[in-house]
């Protein structure tokens, strides 16, 4: 298994609580802006990736399509998740920064 140092970032922020995952939370987080950066999954359904892309874009928070929904969700403590929110500033920073993004 090849080390992902992202992954790792978005491990942390779930553990210390300061990251939701699945479509509910994260939808709540993008509502209320308290999400800094919103991950979906890359096999997430066609209509549940329109669907947070364009929330997303509406309220000007940044996201990336990456992973599958088994990696997200072991990454957070989960067995499958389609989306996943970082919700604290400079987990997000490191996270893209480690993402290439």
């Amino acid at each position: 298994m090849t080390k992902d140092k992202a992954l790792g970032y978005l491990g942390l922020a779930a553990r210390g609580r300061r990251a939701v995952s699945g479509e509910f939370q994260t939808e709540e987080a993008v509502h209320a802006k308290t999400a800094r950066l919103v991950i979906i999954a890359s096999d997430a359904s066609d209509n549940t990736r329109k669907k947070f892309r364009n929330m997303c874009e509406h309220a000007g928070i940044p996201f990336m399509e990456r992973y599958d929904r088994e990696t997200l969700g072991r990454c957070v403590g989960k067995d499958f998740r389609a989306v996943a929110a970082i919700l604290d500033e400079g987990l997000a920073n490191a996270f893209r920064a480690s993402a290439g993004m």
